[in-house]
C-alpha cells in the first residue's frame, strides 16, 4: 500500500504516518515512531510533557514531526538521566548526547528537565499540557504514582500515552494500571513495541482519535497492523548503521583470513622447497636403503 492509497482509503493513516524520524537512537520506542508523527499531526499539541526520555527517541520523534509540520510546540522532557533497574543504569554521556541533539535541532521546541518527576511536578500547572507521555519506572506503584500526580496536567481534549503496557515479565506493572484506567470508547492499545496505550482526557475533539477509540475489533486489528508495519520499517532503517558496522566487521574477518591463508601458503611452499632440497641431497640418497628396510619391516608387521 502506498502512502496516497493508504490515506485515501483508511482514516487512521495520514501522510505523516509515513515519515521517518531524523534521529535514530537505541530505544524500545522505535516501532512507535510512525504513530508519534501521526499523533502530533492529529492532536497539534501546544505543550507536551514526557516522563522518561532516556536516549530521546520519542521526544525527538514528536519534535521532528512538529518541525516538519511547521507547528509550534513545547516538549518538556523529564528524566534523571541516571537510569533505573528496568532501563539499566548509565553515565552522564546519555544526557549529554540528548542535550546535544536538543540544542542543535530542536532548541525552540524541546526543554530538558533533569531530576525526579515528583521534584519537577510543581513547575506544571493543572491543564497545562495537551499530551502526557508516561514512560518512567515501570513497576505498578511507580507508574500509578506518575499517573496520579500528573494526570491533571492534561487539558480537556488531550491524551495520555502509557508505554510498556504489553510487558508482563519480572515486576513490570504498567499493564495493571492500563487495565484499571482504559475505558471502552476512550482508550486504544497497540500491542507491538512492548505495547503503547492511548487514553483520552475529557472530550474527544479530534475525529481521527475518535476513529481509534471507537474502532471495533476488526478495524482495531487493521489499525494495529498498519502502525506495526510502519513502525517495523523505522526499526529496519534504524538497523542500517548496525548492519554497516557488521559488514565492516565481516570485511575485517575476511581480510584476516586471507592474510592467514597467504601466510599458510608461504609456510607450505617453504616446507615443499625444504623437502625437495632434502630429497635431492647426498645424505637422502645414501640413507635410501635404510628407509627401504624400515618400510618393508612395517609392511611385515
Amino acid at each position: 500500500m502506498t502512502s496516497s492509497e493508504g490515506t485515501a482509503t483508511v482514516p487512521w493513516l495520514r501522510p505523516t504516518s509515513y515519515w521517518m524520524p531524523a534521529h535514530f537512537v537505541d530505544s524500545a520506542w522505535l516501532t512507535h515512531g510512525a504513530f508519534a508523527a501521526w499523533l502530533i499531526d492529529v492532536l497539534r499539541p501546544r505543550d507536551v510533557a514526557e516522563l522518561g526520555t532516556h536516549n530521546g527517541f520519542s521526544c525527538f520523534a514528536f519534535a521532528e514531526a512538529a518541525k516538519r509540520l511547521g507547528h509550534a510546540v513545547t516538549i518538556n522532557a523529564l528524566d534523571s538521566w541516571e537510569g533505573d533497574d528496568h532501563a539499566g543504569f548509565y553515565d552522564d554521556s546519555t544526557y549529554q548526547a540528548v542535550r546535544s541533539i536538543a540544542e542543535s535541532d530542536y532548541a525552540s521546541s524541546v526543554q530538558l528537565h533533569r531530576g525526579y518527576f515528583s521534584d519537577t511536578r510543581a513547575r506544571f500547572a493543572a491543564a497545562s499540557v495537551d499530551l502526557l507521555h508516561i514512560d518512567g519506572r515501570h513497576g505498578y506503584e511507580d507508574v500509578r504514582e506518575d499517573y496520579e500526580q500528573w494526570r491533571d496536567t492534561v487539558r480537556d481534549g488531550g491524551a495520555i500515552l502509557f508505554h510498556d503496557i504489553a510487558e508482563r515479565r519480572d515486576d513490570f506493572g504498567v499493564w495493571r494500571l492500563w487495565e484499571e484506567v482504559a475505558e471502552p470508547g476512550r482508550a486504544f492499545a497497540f500491542e507491538h513495541g512492548h505495547g503503547l496505550g492511548v487514553l483520552a482526557v475529557g472530550d474527544i475533539v479530534h475525529d481521527p482519535l475518535r476513529t481509534l477509540f471507537e474502532a471495533d475489533d476488526s478495524v482495531a486489528g487493521r489499525i494495529r497492523a498498519d502502525f506495526e508495519r510502519l513502525g517495523g520499517l523505522i526499526a529496519q532503517v534504524a538497523r542500517i548503521p548496525h548492519l554497516e558496522a557488521e559488514v565492516e566487521s565481516l570485511h575485517e574477518v575476511v581480510e584476516t583470513l586471507q592474510t592467514e591463508r597467504s601466510r599458510l601458503s608461504d609456510v607450505i611452499v617453504a616446507r615443499d622447497d625444504a623437502l625437495a632440497s632434502l630429497r635431492g641431497s647426498t645424505s637422502w640418497k645414501i640413507t635410501e636403503p635404510l628407509r627401504s628396510v624400515v618400510r618393508m619391516t612395517r609392511r611385515g608387521r
